[in-house]
């Protein structure tokens, strides 16, 4: 896979993803559960690949220049 996530974009994922798995153990009830939505951004934060960026045309990695040119 090729990485479309960025540095900054990255980071905030990172901590968004930890923040909201954070909430498990806030949260009482069956409602402690949608914390685990917070998977998705630590993964795509972690493996550095979001798949729904190639279906928006979107990639905040930096672009790597052609030596060649």
């Amino acid at each position: 896979m090729i990485s479309n996530v960025g540095g900054i974009d990255r980071v905030i994922r990172i901590v968004a993803g930890l923040a909201i798995l954070s909430l498990f153990f806030f949260l009482e009830g069956s409602a402690r559960y949608w914390a685990f939505v917070g998977l998705i951004p630590l993964l795509t934060g972690l493996l550095r690949v979001c798949p729904a960026y190639p279906l928006l045309g979107i990639s905040t990695c930096p672009v790597k220049e052609d030596p060649k040119t």
